[in-house]
């Protein structure tokens, strides 16, 4: 396979209509299949639209070659906003396909996600009693949407993730995101990630109730164990430059709960996919996307 755009979504498409996408036994089928659609949305991350008009204009002037259909924008962010469930599904089911899903080493963080940027807008959110403000103290500004928490593989695959009001602790989110997904990691696995998770009680859960090794910097008011861990600690930010400045996160469009997880989730898909594809043509960097935005 080539690494060009049009090899990378006629693969992604071979691979979630095997793997992913539902059977359809009964009923009209319809005009753009489950893969189609998923394939529509990674396109659109990753050619850099966060906007569904722009984007479904630029795709039936310059797409149609790939799809034997493509929607008006009303009817893409009906079904976008409805393929949330199938999206982590398909973003589960890459990571399984590399390598690095069988390694030792998970990283774990959190990042804000914003979803409104004046107080009008916040009044007026369908997403008001879900999201909430909270603070970043990485660029020391205040937001108003939701966090997302992310688990991923040292390369930065994502195996699992969740959306959470900024309100809640980081390490009660990632806790119930690690008992509902289980499954996912495995005593021995070593999970890294930083100071905001420190706390007897989140290690005592990891060490007794999922038998993995939690690894972070230290804090200035205890022992030393693990030092700073700069290097290492830049991994999992890398990962979040990468879906803040290539895939763009925080212009995710979502108004409503639905559209917001699903376009929190579209993003991660774009992610996974050239992880995956990158992993299957040998590049040799694995979280490139440079050769699939153009």
């Amino acid at each position: 396979m080539t690494t060009n755009l049009d090899a990378r979504l006629a693969a992604l498409y071979v691979f979630i209509d095997d793997h992913v996408a539902p059977r359809r036994r009964i009923g009209r089928p319809p005009k753009l299949t489950d893969a189609e659609l998923l394939c529509l949305a990674v396109a659109q991350v990753l050619l850099g639209f966060p906007s569904t008009r722009h984007w479904i204009r630029f795709a039936h002037a310059r797409l149609r070659h790939l799809f034997r259909y493509l929607p008006q924008q009303s009817a893409y962010n009906k079904r976008l906003n409805a393929a949330g469930p199938l999206i982590s599904a398909a973003i589960q089911a890459l990571a399984r396909q590399v390598p690095t899903w069988h390694d030792n080493l998970r990283l774990i963080d959190s990042t804000p996600l914003p979803c409104a940027a004046s107080r009008e807008t916040v009044k007026r959110s369908e997403l008001a009693g879900h999201a909430g403000y909270g603070y970043c103290r990485s660029h020391s500004r205040y937001f108003w949407g939701f966090r997302l928490y992310l688990l991923t593989t040292a390369e930065g695959m994502p195996i699992s993730w969740c959306l959470a009001n900024p309100k809640i602790g980081e390490r009660e989110v990632m806790t119930a995101l690690l008992e509902r997904d289980h499954h996912l990691v495995h005593s021995g696995q070593v999970i890294l990630t930083d100071k905001g998770f420190a706390g007897k009680e989140f290690e005592a859960f990891l060490t007794e109730s999922l038998g993995v090794h939690l690894v972070r910097p230290d804090r200035k008011d205890e022992p030393v164990r693990h030092g700073r861990l700069a290097r290492v600690r830049q991994w999992i930010e890398a990962v979040f430059a990468t879906l803040k400045g290539q895939l763009n996160l925080e212009q995710h469009g979502g108004r409503t709960l639905p559209g917001v997880f699903a376009r929190t989730g579209q993003r991660l898909l774009a992610l996974a996919a050239g992880i995956w594809h990158n992993w299957t043509t040998g590049a040799k960097i694995k979280r490139s996307l440079t050769a699939f935005d153009h």
